[in-house]
């Protein structure tokens, strides 16, 4: 029986403010436990929350973004239950009446586009953080993470594949980033995903039983857990079995998931208002505040590289992934003054390569674009060839030193004087004599033999093109 495939993701993005949802306690990363809970996030006797308004402008700056509602009226409530790094009992949420509902993003999956929906996108504070490391067989609980704001983003059960789901995660993240409202850290819980699937069917309208898969942290572990899931209920339904609504976690050591608990219901939650904190209103002015603030983003800015410079999807989509990354593109091919593919092609290639290589991201590139456009400028010009290129760029990452003057210092100049490449083509034809009475007896092959020779003689400064043309006109005598 052939089986559809249902998705739907639960992304939890840690916004970027300075202080909690509902304190004054610092969020940053990395304290040492417990060194950044206050009374407020325990919820201890006397202590009353008030809300983060730059957590709020955070929400509205990404509703807009999605082009979502943004309600004028939203309610914070009470989501009841029992867990060690949740102290107080319970988490302040939203529930009936998010800030954010009614969204959508458009994602691109082997060349074919799809809008998923976006159900709602609602304010909480997140829970503590439980540490199993180094306790042997205890749990250490860390409060700090308790208070942290929240960005919840539910989608619509739209999507159909691991593939396409991984596709979507990668857009929300690099749209938040876009926005500045999550550093987006995967690795530090920033920006995590909670996996719902289920299979049915094909052609079946009705949904099957869901399970979902909690905490997955990287899109690699996004994508191996939902195909393990839907192999694993697959198998389940084939040989007569039912699933089980529960909550799942995925190992990655051996790639599986496991039972974690049956799944709640939102009855089991008992959610109700908060008593301590208002109703949050927007009003239309706020709205437009913080529309005024909405930068340029990632779709948009693709489609701008695509018409002002003249570059196809595939490259207006990889330096368009990051804001840093298409920023650092539009200063090379500013500082270089001239062709942006050969620009694209040098930051998504030598570039990209000597960053992933070292472990670092775009923006602690030791080549500053200024650099690299002046290394760019040399090959435009027929100073430098691709391979000599290559050497600078080396010594460019290696040093502070510029490409100009590389060059001059290690006489990496091409060789572009015509009379003075002949001059070396009719040594190298003299010296084999062999080769090339087999050459001109029908043996092509022998071309790459002498280009070798050629680049020998010359420490691959000459020029290719030029090379390769005086080359054929002298061995067809």
């Amino acid at each position: 029986m052939p089986w559809e495939t249902v998705i739907g993701l639960e992304i939890h993005a840690q916004l970027a403010t300075k202080s909690k949802i509902f304190s004054g306690a610092a969020t940053a990363y990395g304290a040492p436990p417990n060194t950044q809970a206050c009374a407020i996030d325990l919820g201890l006797p006397g202590t009353l929350p008030v809300l983060n308004l730059e957590a709020v402008r955070m929400a509205v700056k990404f509703g807009l973004a999605i082009g979502a509602r943004i309600a004028p009226r939203s309610v914070f409530a009470r989501k009841n239950y029992f867990y060690p790094d949740l102290p107080k009992g319970y988490q302040i949420s939203q529930y009936d009446l998010p800030v954010v509902s009614a969204g959508r993003l458009t994602i691109a999956v082997d060349g074919q586009e799809k809008t998923i929906g976006i159900t709602r996108a609602h304010l909480e504070e997140d829970a503590g953080k439980s540490l199993h490391e180094d306790f042997h067989g205890l749990t250490g609980i860390d409060l700090n993470r308790a208070g942290t704001p929240l960005l919840e983003i539910v989608s619509e059960p739209d999507l159909r594949s691991a593939k396409e789901a991984v596709a979507y995660m990668k857009k929300l993240h690099a749209l938040v980033r876009y926005l500045e409202i999550c550093d987006g850290n995967m690795q530090e819980g920033s920006f995590r995903c909670d996996a719902n699937v289920s299979i049915r069917p094909k052609g079946q309208e009705k949904f099957g039983t869901r399970t979902e898969i909690k905490n997955l942290n990287s899109f690699r572990f996004v994508e191996r857990a939902i195909n393990f899931e839907v192999e694993r209920q697959i198998e389940i339904l084939e040989s007569g079995g039912s699933i089980v609504q529960e909550t799942r976690l995925y190992d990655p050591d051996r790639d599986e998931t496991r039972a974690l608990r049956s799944k709640e219901e939102a009855n089991d939650y008992r959610y109700f208002p908060d008593p301590d904190l208002l109703p949050l209103e927007i009003s239309p002015a706020f709205i437009d505040e913080v529309r005024s603030t909405l930068p340029e983003l990632p779709d948009q800015k693709r489609d701008r590289f695509k018409a002002q410079y003249g570059l196809n999807d595939y490259d207006a989509g990889v330096l368009t992934a990051t804001r840093e990354l298409a920023d650092y593109y539009e200063a090379v091919v500013q500082a270089a003054g001239s062709d942006p593919k050969l620009c694209a092609n040098w930051v998504m290639g030598e570039l990209a390569g000597a960053l992933n290589k070292a472990g670092l991201e775009i923006e602690q590139s030791p080549v500053e674009p200024e650099r690299l456009a002046g290394l760019l400028r040399r090959i435009a010009d027929g100073t430098l060839s691709g391979k000599l290129a290559k050497q600078v760029f080396e010594t460019l990452w290696e040093t502070g030193a510029s490409a100009d003057a590389i060059i001059e210092s290690q006489g990496l100049r091409q060789i572009t004087d015509s009379d003075a490449i002949e001059r070396i083509i009719d040594a190298i034809l003299a010296a084999n004599p062999e080769q090339l009475a087999q050459y001109r007896a029908g043996k092509d092959k022998l071309f790459g033999f002498f280009v070798g020779q050629a680049m020998k003689a010359t420490q691959g400064k000459a020029n290719p093109a030029q090379l390769n043309a005086l080359l054929k006109r002298k061995l067809q005598g």
